[in-house]
């Protein structure tokens, strides 16, 4: 299975285009959402060409092939205009040998045990580090992308992770 991971959209229109075609492109199985989909935050500017309404009616036309955890700027209104889960705290997923637990960033990671690979946003930075055994990656930001990292994804596959960004650059995380 092809996972393609992304995370802090914010409700750009132009950035999650740029997401989709990647994910075309890509050929990926499933598409994972670290959450903040639709709106910016308090502490972030608009991103580029902001507008929900245009980023509900994409990813909703995907709807089969995303999961998605809860962000902070995430709201149950959200669901109401979202035709896929949104309101997850985590997701506990197993591919090729691998255990992933996927959430937003925002809150205390759970416990997991050693070998446990946990995939979050928030930070808008992608990192990858290890910590008693578990590995912690982030992809960073589709739309607000910050301390000068690229707009970008993660795509797993055969057990690797993979960090790209748009114009094509492509990073083999490893720790």
């Amino acid at each position: 299975m092809k996972l393609m991971i992304a995370s802090d959209i914010h409700g750009s229109a132009f950035y999650c285009r740029k997401m989709l075609e990647a994910f075309k492109n890509e050929h990926a199985d499933r598409l994972l959402l670290l959450g903040d989909i639709l709106y910016h935050g308090p502490r972030n500017d608009l991103p580029k060409d902001y507008a929900p309404k245009e980023v509900i009616s994409m990813l909703n036309g995907l709807k089969e092939s995303i999961l998605c955890v809860r962000g902070n700027c995430d709201a149950e209104v959200d669901q109401m205009v979202l035709e896929f889960p949104v309101l997850n705290e985590q997701i506990f997923l197993s591919i090729d040998g691998t255990d992933m637990l996927a959430v937003h960033g925002h809150k205390p990671f759970p416990a997991v045990k050693s070998g446990t690979v946990i995939l979050s946003g928030h930070t808008h930075v992608p990192k990858i580090a290890q910590e008693n055994g578990v590995i912690f990656i982030n992809p960073g930001s589709v739309s607000i992308p910050k301390e000068n990292s690229a707009h970008g994804y993660i795509i797993f596959e055969h057990g690797d992770f993979i960090q790209k960004d748009f114009e094509g650059n492509a990073t083999i995380l490893s720790v």
